[in-house]
């Protein structure tokens, strides 16, 4: 079981405080393990709308940027410009859609700007575990649950039957190709960035703070964490994670983030990403985010509904790709859609590990062999 897994139940009986030792204690036992990611432009499809020209131009683009090969690029045709598409839609295309898909495939951009939702489901969840009403919830519920969670798995579809998905969006066509670039450029670069945790004074939305001291201390000798009590931050030049829980987040135009930053605020509605009533996770992406997610129907303030940032961070600076990390930190993820670049692995080859006293480290070994350089390539 992960400690942040573990941290979940814990605030359900509100244990937090009682077991914080004990977590820290037994985390070089749960998490010895290197992590090594293999979702890459192979094993990806690009999903195409042949009835929407943004959707063409923003496959072709991606695949370009990203050396996809043609026979990943799968097109099928269905309406264009709608927020959704209704249950009877989506199964007719995902049939089509299923015909021609190649085995190997193992995780799907969706080249669009929208639709989002598929009725009561993210866009991005229903082509990953299919429809299903389960991970739907009409009123506060819990819904079905994630195979893929936390787990080690480098193969989701081989494993699971699951190809996560994550949906190329942004304000314009000319931001997608931004957010394009910015996950290419990202890769291997090892960015020393900070992760920027918020615990605001909205009582509703910020309870994944439970989550907070227990990443501090555990990613201290990893990254830089900051615990802060507010409801938002400027002028912050080294963005590389951040997590706060509000309808809308105030200055995220006066602040940096850095190439490949993951970047969500919990609230019910972020996933609307179009003239919704609360703050839509394009803003994030138009602002220099690389990868964000977001409710896209009422999912209560359940925190399996949303990501776990400890699990997330974990992930993604054990080397995992921005969709494999985002994907394993939502344990239900039916009313969440997943944004960003998909391939953007900025700590590619770097391998975290739980030393005796439960702290996370770099391997010594983590890049070709550099023992005696690890600080410059992974720290």
């Amino acid at each position: 079981m992960s400690v942040f897994l573990f941290v979940e139940r814990l605030y359900k009986y509100k244990l937090m405080r009682v077991f914080f030792v004990l977590c820290l204690g037994i985390l070089a036992i749960l998490f010895s393990f290197p992590l090594i990611a293999q979702i890459n432009n192979s094993t990806l499809a690009i999903i195409v709308n042949l009835s929407d020209q943004e959707s063409i131009e923003i496959a072709e683009y991606y695949k370009k940027k990203r050396n996809i090969p043609e026979e990943n690029v799968v097109y099928i045709d269905f309406k264009a410009n709608s927020s959704s598409l209704t249950v009877s839609e989506f199964k007719d295309l995902e049939k089509r859609l299923n015909e021609k898909v190649p085995g190997h495939i193992q995780a799907y951009a969706l080249a669009w700007r929208k639709p989002w939702r598929v009725a009561c489901m993210s866009i991005t969840s229903a082509f990953s575990l299919g429809f299903n009403e389960g991970y739907c919830a009409k009123s506060c519920k819990l819904t079905k649950t994630n195979k893929y969670y936390n787990s080690k798995s480098v193969s989701p579809y081989t494993d699971f039957n699951i190809r996560p998905s994550m949906m190329l969006t942004a304000g314009s066509v000319a931001k997608v190709k931004e957010l394009i670039d910015r996950g290419s450029s990202s890769d291997y670069t090892r960015p020393k960035g900070t992760a920027y945790l918020l615990s605001t004074n909205d009582d509703k939305r910020n309870i994944r703070s439970i989550y907070y001291p227990l990443i501090e201390k555990v990613f201290d000798r990893v990254t830089g964490v900051a615990i802060i009590k507010s409801d938002s931050i400027q002028n912050k030049k080294d963005i590389l994670f951040y997590f706060t829980g509000v309808e809308r987040v105030k200055w995220i135009n006066r602040n940096n983030y850095l190439s490949g930053a993951i970047a969500d605020h919990l609230t019910s509605s972020g996933g609307h990403l179009f003239k919704g009533k609360q703050m839509s996770v394009v803003e994030w992406i138009d602002a220099g985010v690389t990868g964000s997610y977001g409710a896209v129907v009422e999912p209560c303030n359940f925190i399996e509904k949303f990501p776990n940032p400890g699990i997330v961070m974990q992930k993604y600076l054990s080397g995992e790709t921005l969709l494999e990390s985002y994907w394993k930190s939502v344990k239900m993820p039916g009313q969440g859609v997943f944004v960003g670049e998909p391939l953007a692995v900025p700590y590619k080859d770097c391998k975290l590990f739980y030393n005796a006293g439960g702290f996370l480290e770099y391997s010594k070994n983590t890049v070709n062999n550099y023992v005696e350089k690890k600080s410059k390539y992974c720290n």
